[in-house]
């Protein structure tokens, strides 16, 4: 992987690409891809457990010799690590430690997207449970924040990997994008399919993007929880809604198998009901 930041960056300041550039091919499995956290760490440590990795619960200076993977695998992240769920900071810590040593690999998604921007000093709205995030990180050391501002700018919005047959992205992405890494296919990636419009409860309005697709690389993603993680055209949401009480899912890539612990409890309140959003009207997939 790339030892250098390349970064392009926009009039708004925000950087399209990484330290680890999306396109990973040659980085083949096996993987094992787990979705949303949202500060859920017992669930983490539980799933974790569940598919054969040894972590210890106490992440506070976790070394990575404390971690053991089963024989050739490794992990990876859809994003979403804080926000929701009651432990933020300690997920970051575990996520951080697992890239770091080579156990994981991790995109990006929308809320941890929004704290880096936070944590860089620009003005964002404190929603969403971005507050609780706020509180935690205030409780660590001054020395955290320059650790989480370079491990945000080293990930990329997707990772295409395993000879091309695998793409893992936050909230989806096209075909047409694959290896990009334009603003447009860093914005599907963390955001998928909107309009610009927002809900009744305030939420931007989503379109079912995978819908439409037609490509025969998988894409395994996570942003719209639903209740339950099924194939749709060679796509794989695997947020089922882990903070709002439901699970934490991971997918065993390449066995397709599908590993899920339950929610110790409901962490927040949903703001709309699981489950994919419509399909997006008047529009020819391609």
């Amino acid at each position: 992987m790339s030892e250098r930041l390349q970064s392009t960056i926009h009039g708004d300041g925000q950087a399209t690409t990484a330290l680890v550039a999306p396109d990973q091919r040659a980085l083949r499995g096996p993987f094992d891809i787990v979705g949303d956290v949202h500060g859920c760490f017992e669930e983490l440590h539980e799933l974790l457990a569940k598919l054969g990795y040894h972590v210890p619960q106490q992440v506070d200076q976790l070394s990575a010799q404390q971690i053991a993977a089963p024989e050739g695998r490794r992990v990876v992240f859809v994003g979403d690590f804080v926000d929701r769920g009651p432990r933020s900071m300690m997920v970051l810590k575990l996520v951080m430690t697992m890239v770091e040593s080579g156990h994981a690999l991790a995109v990006l998604g929308n809320h941890d997207d929004k704290f880096w921007r936070w944590l860089q000093g620009r003005k964002v709205s404190v929603a969403h449970g971005l507050a609780g995030t706020i509180a935690e990180f205030e409780q660590e050391p001054s020395s955290m924040r320059a650790k989480l501002l370079t491990f945000f700018a080293t990930l990329p919005a997707h990772l295409w990997l395993d000879s091309g047959r695998l793409v893992v992205a936050h909230a989806g992405i096209q075909e047409a994008m694959l290896g990009k890494t334009s603003k447009q296919v860093r914005q599907f990636c963390l955001y998928g399919d909107t309009g610009g419009e927002r809900d009744s409860a305030g939420l931007p309005i989503r379109y079912h993007w995978a819908a439409g697709y037609r490509g025969k690389t998988a894409i395994i993603y996570g942003h719209t929880a639903v209740p339950k993680a099924d194939w749709v055209n060679q796509t794989l949401c695997i947020d089922t809604g882990c903070c709002f009480g439901g699970q934490l899912t991971a997918l065993r890539w390449p066995e397709r198998d599908i590993v899920s612990v339950a929610a110790r409890k409901e962490y927040t309140p949903r703001l709309r009901p699981l489950g994919h959003p419509p399909v997006r009207p008047h529009r020819t997939h391609r």
